[in-house]
């Protein structure tokens, strides 16, 4: 058997298993949630996750930037680095990455066939913690000495919880799947803040006080450092551009301020990278600053106001709920002020679709609704209803691919950003289609297909 057909007879196997982010939002609250059975796959394996110091970070956005910055500096500081993220925009392997890169789609089929059998004394494994394993396994096999793992959802229940880190890590926390994690800022703090073990080093991003009332009790009652970034650690902006930003991080008030620079646009990023910095530092893996610094300058992200083209202006995001749709829109006024924008938009049904939309309506020029291949994916016509409510123009066009075509036929005229945003299945769908377009552009006339 070729290597992709037993990859794709693995994606099926592992499918096969139930997956929750492929369920409704009335189902993911009816969920099962519980650490047992990742506790006893462990065991069968080992326990691979003991192998290697980790960094745990938990949030509701930046989480998956911020682990991407840890990953980068401990590869620039000679770590062999595993990097556990999710979801994965193109290809299911991004999940899995050591040393920068994803593991093979080889190896991806050893390890699930290595893990059949463990997996079949085990009832109710879903897909989420059999990959999770899979990841933990990669790692010890592949000799990774640090490892950035990434929440999946929530925390306290979350399948990356079997971990005892080195630093516990929680960025910005907003409302996002309140259906499973609680429909107050307390009740998700309270779901996040499970991840925080006894005695181990907790660093938290800013947050609204109804959260920090609930981090910093919790981190104080498991006798666990709390290092609330911007309190105990300063940090600010001191310029930016299109190709990067520049910033300084004061680890403490005695302390001289350390310069970085990191190619992810927008405030925000700012402070990720100053979350990043903080957990780094309180990891207490052996790192120079230089190599901090190295590996920040050095980061990729995909998705994250990812300039593609910048006239007219081609832009991929991955924001999803009215708090990211905030920052966006700062971040849009920020690079490209007065520019409105065409908005490649779709959803999941468990959005707050009205918040996003009055976050952005000053910058939407027209929005082109468009549908994921996804079950979760909102129809199309209830976008376009919610968009009349706000009274934001809208057209729908359908598939993805089309809806970027019809995007960029409408920038070409008037010089509008093209962006997509809402959804992250959607903006996959928008990097694919639009990576057909450049390789289209590129190959000679003969070879395009």
């Amino acid at each position: 058997m070729d290597i992709e057909t037993a990859y794709n007879k693995a994606l099926d196997y592992l499918y096969s298993f139930v997956d929750y982010s492929l369920k409704h939002a009335s189902e993911l609250a009816r969920a099962e949630f519980n650490l047992d059975r990742m506790f006893a796959l462990m065991d069968t394996l080992g326990n691979p996750q003991d192998a290697y110091p980790i960094i745990h970070v938990a949030g509701t956005k930046g989480k998956g930037s911020v682990s991407a910055l840890c990953a980068s500096a401990l590869r620039a500081g000679g770590y062999k680095v595993g990097l556990y993220t999710s979801p994965h925009l193109l290809d299911y392997c991004e999940r899995i990455q050591i040393g920068g890169e994803p593991i093979s789609h080889a190896q991806l089929v050893e390890l699930v066939e290595e893990m059949k059998p463990r997996v079949a004394k085990i009832p109710k494994l879903t897909t989420f913690e059999i990959t999770t394993a899979l990841g933990f396994l990669a790692f010890a096999r592949q000799g990774c000495n640090a490892a950035v793992i990434e929440v999946g959802l929530g925390g306290r229940l979350d399948a990356t919880n079997v971990v005892t880190p080195r630093v516990s890590v929680i960025t910005s926390l907003s409302y996002d799947h309140m259906a499973v994690l609680g429909d107050t800022l307390a009740k998700i703090a309270g779901e996040k803040a499970g991840i925080i073990k006894h005695g181990v080093p907790v660093v938290s991003s800013p947050q609204q006080a109804e959260a920090l009332d609930v981090l910093e009790p919790a981190a104080r009652s498991r006798g666990c450092e709390f290092l609330l970034v911007g309190r105990e650690m300063k940090f600010g902006r001191i310029g930016a551009s299109l190709d990067s930003q520049t910033m300084y991080v004061q680890p403490n008030e005695s302390a001289s301020k350390c310069m970085l620079t990191i190619p992810l646009l927008g405030e925000h990023q700012v402070e990720n990278a100053a979350i990043a910095f903080a957990a780094l530092r309180a990891s207490g893996i052996d790192m120079s600053l230089k190599a901090i610094q190295a590996g920040f300058s050095q980061v990729q992200w995909r998705a994250r106001f990812e300039i593609a083209r910048r006239r007219p202006p081609v832009i991929f995001d991955s924001a999803h709920n009215q708090d990211s749709f905030a920052k966006l829109h700062q971040t849009l006024e920020e690079y490209f002020p007065g520019q409105r924008v065409y908005l490649i938009f779709g959803a999941s049904e468990d959005k707050n679709i009205p918040g996003m939309f009055a976050e952005m309506k000053a910058k939407i020029r027209k929005l082109i609704v468009t549908r994921a291949d996804h079950p979760r994916a909102l129809s199309v016509e209830h976008i376009l209803g919610l968009a009349e409510q706000a009274g934001i123009e809208s057209e729908a066009v359908g598939p993805v691919e089309a809806a970027l075509a019809r995007a960029l036929e409408l920038s070409a005229k008037d010089g509008s950003i093209v962006l997509s945003a809402g959804s992250m299945f959607v903006t996959a769908e928008v990097l694919q289609a639009w990576n057909k377009i450049a390789l289209a552009q590129v190959l000679p006339h003969g070879e395009r297909e």
